[in-house]
């Protein structure tokens, strides 16, 4: 039989020395590996386990249970929020009244490079929105994890290095495997029929689609919010309000999205 992984979370209760190798020499007599281990934010530790069958976490489950130095936050099949909570130390925090908007803040930027990357790796049509303020880091951000992904970037629409409106692509270029990259503010201020039309056909391509503001691109379309799998924000500090009217104007005097001391070519 196939062994099976389980992500395990706990918050410590109390702290006292060896606590961390007590429940390792549970694991251990119960024949459980651990796989990785982190601390995860205020006093949680995280564990990807390895298991041979559900038994085991149902008897690890009442054990751990009736410690009274840890309180157990999750018990279940690894979700992407918790690999990445145990490959960085902090989880990814989603919107609580929309659950497919996670946030982001420009310091965290190496986990956010590894969440579009998981992302990516996906197969099949999905459409993702990356919202944030000029200068903080998206388009550098999707290319990181294309590339992290072992995707091809294409960019439709983009201020990156210098404002581009692409109106067709080559035959090669259509391809599922590809990361298409828009830009809804650039296409909706500087972009002809022809374009929307390229658009469009990418859209109905079973590819991976990254829209950057995409409330902007939704204004211009006939898709709409509902149509996005994922909205990411990304801000340079958690305060930091998202607003199109300062966009608008940076973008109008011709400023990309770099970051002081982000380079894509850092990747």
């Amino acid at each position: 039989m196939e062994k099976q992984e389980w992500y395990l979370e706990y918050q410590i209760q109390y702290n006292r020395p060896g606590l961390l190798g007590d429940i390792a020499s549970l694991l251990g007599m119960m024949s459980i590996n651990i796989i990785t281990i982190n601390g995860v934010e205020n006093s949680h530790r995280g564990m990807l386990l390895l298991c041979k069958d559900e038994v085991q976490i149902s008897r690890l489950r009442s054990i751990l249970h009736t410690m009274d130095t840890i309180e157990v936050t999750k018990l279940r099949k690894p979700k992407l929020r918790d690999r990445l909570a145990v490959r960085h130390g902090r989880y990814i925090h989603s919107d609580i009244d929309d659950r497919k908007t996670f946030r982001f803040v420009r310091k965290d930027l190496g986990l956010l490079v590894d969440f579009m990357a998981e992302l990516f790796m996906k197969e099949g049509h999905k459409m993702v929105g990356i919202r944030g303020m000029p200068r903080v880091g998206k388009t550098e951000s999707i290319v990181a994890a294309s590339v992290s992904a072992n995707k091809r970037w294409l960019f439709l629409s983009s201020t990156l290095l210098k404002q581009t409106v692409r109106n067709k692509l080559i035959k090669e270029e259509f391809n599922p495997e590809n990361v298409y990259i828009i830009d809804g503010m650039v296409s909706a201020r500087s972009a002809d029929e022809e374009h929307w039309q390229l658009v469009r056909e990418i859209m109905r391509l079973p590819a991976m689609k990254v829209i950057e503001h995409p409330d902007i691109f939704v204004q211009e379309t006939e898709y709409k919010m509902d149509d996005f799998d994922y909205i990411i924000e990304l801000r340079s500090h958690e305060d930091q309000e998202i607003t199109y009217e300062t966009a608008e104007k940076q973008k109008q005097h011709g400023f990309g999205d770099f970051g002081d001391g982000f380079n894509m070519f850092d990747f």
